[in-house]
């Protein structure tokens, strides 16, 4: 199974510009000083093409940090847990 938080991580620096982010399951918008609307859809964006994959827009509001979005990733690839 694909290590997704590992993959996530140069997302996450690139989108915010910022190298020092570690990125864990528990990480959410309060934990990352520029996680505002527009970076938050620039991170969808960028998940979206890197996996491939396609979020609805429900699927996304429920979600409470980065766990549960890897959750969801796996999901929509078809990965078993």
């Amino acid at each position: 199974m694909r290590n997704i938080l590992e993959e996530l991580q140069p997302i996450f620096h690139d989108v915010f510009d910022d190298d020092s982010i570690v990125v864990t399951n528990e990480t959410n918008a309060d934990m990352i000083e520029d996680w505002d609307s527009l970076s938050h859809i620039r991170l969808v964006a960028a998940v979206t093409k890197h996996f491939g994959v396609k979020f609805g827009l429900g699927e996304l509001q429920g979600l409470k940090n980065v766990g549960e979005m890897i959750e969801l990733i796996h999901e929509k690839l078809g990965d078993e847990e």
